[in-house]
């Protein structure tokens, strides 16, 4: 079995994230690619270096000085944490960038008007494959690079993960969050999302924010051919009874 888990930054706080980790590379037999994301910490360097950050619609503006910094955080401080988290658990892993190795290629969001910010245009398996194959668990900041100019762009993490999984033809894609799945108004984690109703579900207020770009990215990965996706807490990694698993009407019943 192949999976490919997102890693949000405020689930990355769990302590008991990197043996959750460790054993899903146990249960894959290695086939497990790790990407995360790490928005929060991005923000909390930005006004350490006395800039404000600005959001439109819930997504970044990222001018070329932020673009430096998002690169610092989530390729730097971000990922080299998880590496050696997973080390110290005992799993093999190497960090990668997006923009390695052709393992991201993006264009820029509504025709650069966040400036540096892309959605993914393609994903390339070819270095994953390679560290998978030489036994190492990819751990993946959701950078890309510019599917014409070569430039960086900053990706949502959950497009990035959705990109990667469809590249890598993932049995599974987790979303890891801070809550144990799509909640309805009464707090109760909804089991199962047909893909067609998401965006009813969106629309409801049901799924807001982070959740909403979950779904969505949820319902592209479905459509890139990966044949699950799952939105849930650290432990709903290892444990498909758990979180809200979204899938095609044909795989519903």
């Amino acid at each position: 079995m192949r999976q490919v888990v997102k890693i949000g930054g405020r689930a990355q706080s769990d302590p008991a994230l990197p043996a959750v980790l460790a054993a899903a590379a146990r249960v894959t037999g290695g086939q497990l690619i790790v990407v995360h994301g790490g928005g929060d910490e991005v923000t909390a360097m930005q006004r350490l270096l006395g800039n404000e950050p600005q959001f439109i619609g819930g997504r970044r503006v990222t001018t070329p000085a932020d673009l430096d910094v998002v690169r610092m955080i989530l390729s730097g401080t971000i990922n080299k944490r998880m590496v050696r988290q997973l080390l110290d658990a005992g799993v093999a892993s190497v960090g990668v960038s997006g923009e390695d190795g052709g393992i991201l290629l993006a264009l820029p969001l509504n025709g650069g008007a966040l400036g540096a910010v892309g959605e993914p245009h393609a994903a390339g398996a070819d270095a994953l494959e390679a560290l998978l194959s030489a036994g190492f668990v990819p751990v993946v900041s959701p950078l890309g690079r510019h599917a014409v100019t070569g430039e960086g762009l900053n990706v949502n993490g959950d497009d990035a993960a959705a990109a990667i999984a469809a590249a890598v033809a993932a049995d599974e894609l987790v979303l890891v969050a801070d809550v144990p799945g799509v909640l309805d108004e009464a707090g109760a984690v909804l089991g199962l999302i047909p893909a067609d109703a998401i965006d009813r579900i969106i629309a409801s207020g049901t799924a807001r924010g982070g959740m909403s770009a979950k779904l969505q990215a949820a319902r592209r990965a479905l459509a890139g051919g990966v044949a699950s996706v799952r939105i849930g807490d650290t432990f709903s990694i290892a444990d498909p009874r758990l979180g809200t698993r979204i899938a095609n009407a044909h795989t519903t019943a």
